[in-house]
């Protein structure tokens, strides 16, 4: 069997609410999914989402390969960006590839893909994250009520500019999931939006208001010192890692033991998931996959992880025209017995690729000019209206 060409694919997906951090957020709730489809010389094809940069020069790297060697084509792929980097968008069109390699592998195998990574259970135990920093309280009770039907019992909220506010945002969330548990777990994201000093002073401040579990993204990505410093100075556990493009860059974060959960993002690939799982699980770390939405291969990888903590769970809605074996229910995912990665795509899709409007102006991946700028801890609008 030989890799012979591929697809890209347009869609969208709806989240029927505002999405974002504190970054930004898109306010029509309509974001772009890129996927991309290997075809083969035996007509099986393997579908991966992800992202469509690089993917051209990318796929020179496996294209007449037999699609079965995973690993050594995941390694192909990063040496071939070796000069021009792998890193940022590129590693997500590196994941999309990847993930649709792992689609074909299974599907030969006729087996569904988390059978085939070794997962013992089909469940993925989860939390709920509404990515939900621009709603108001009544929409923000409606969704997490709404996954609390769904069986979760801890939860995710976008914060960052204002403590008294996040409390307030924690607080209506921990009582809606009080309706189910008498020990709801909370998190933060602040998505790098602080400096250290500001970080320990706020994280002080919510902790006497409302408990929380973990802090996510507290500083940027690569603060190993900064990170540390943190660690020690606040309860709450610190999470990060998700926007890390390749193993080699946790490595300052393991050095200094700034980190107490494990974070990688489902956009840049299985592969990727299982290694970084494994880096961790040899220093006794926990991990915990993020941005479901973007591939749901990622799912099946979490229950080969013998270190899976919980994975993140964003939406009950899949992408146009994308149908996906699985459930929400019971506080997590029920994965089901489609082999591959159990995505199946409507004809009706577009073929060509996509802007990836998560980066567009005003959104959430364009930083604030003011982020890690504050020494109090009150992040937003001051008196002479500057950002």
């Amino acid at each position: 069997m030989k890799i012979t060409g591929y697809r890209l694919i347009s869609t969208t997906l709806d989240w029927g609410r505002p999405v974002g951090d504190v970054n930004g957020f898109i306010d029509s709730g309509v974001t772009a999914v890129p996927i991309v489809i290997v075809e083969t010389d035996e007509g099986v094809e393997g579908i991966g989402m992800g992202m469509h940069d690089g993917i051209p020069q990318i796929f020179e790297a496996i294209e007449g390969e037999d699609p079965r060697a995973t690993s050594a084509l995941y390694d192909r792929m990063i040496s071939r960006m070796f000069k021009n980097g792998h890193g940022g968008a590129v590693f997500g069109g590196i994941g999309a590839l990847d993930s649709a390699l792992w689609d074909i592998k299974a599907k030969l195998a006729g087996e569904p893909l988390w059978r085939l990574l070794g997962g013992r259970d089909r469940f993925v135990p989860g939390y709920a994250s509404g990515l939900d920093i621009a709603l108001d309280s009544a929409a923000l009770g409606h969704y997490y009520s709404t996954m609390r039907d769904r069986g979760f019992t801890a939860a995710k909220l976008k914060g960052g500019r204002d403590f008294r506010h996040d409390a307030g945002r924690l607080e209506l969330v921990r009582d809606v999931l009080n309706e189910a548990t008498d020990d709801p777990v909370l998190m933060l994201d602040a998505n790098e939006s602080w400096n250290a000093p500001q970080a320990i002073r706020y994280i002080a401040h919510l902790q006497e208001q409302v408990e929380l579990a973990w802090v996510e993204e507290p500083l940027r990505r690569w603060d190993a010192s900064g990170l540390r410093r943190l660690r020690d100075c606040v309860s709450p556990a610190i999470a990060t890692g998700e926007n890390l493009t390749g193993l080699e860059q946790y490595r300052a974060l393991f050095d200094a033991q700034a980190v107490d959960i494990v974070q990688s993002s489902a956009v840049w690939g299985v592969s990727h998931a299982l290694r970084v799982a494994v880096a961790a699980h040899s220093r006794d770390l926990p991990v915990s996959p993020i941005g479901m939405t973007s591939n749901y291969a990622v799912f099946h990888a979490a229950t080969a992880l013998p270190n899976h903590l919980l994975t993140e769970v964003t939406s009950l809605q899949t992408p146009a025209g994308v149908t996906v074996d699985y459930e929400v229910s019971d506080g997590g995912i029920v994965l089901g017995d489609s082999p591959g990665g159990g995505v199946s795509l409507d004809p009706s899709i577009e073929v060509g690729s996509t802007d990836f409007v998560w980066g567009g102006q005003g959104g959430p991946h364009v930083r604030s000019s003011r982020a890690g700028l504050e020494l109090g801890v009150r992040l937003g609008a001051t008196k002479r209206g500057a950002e």
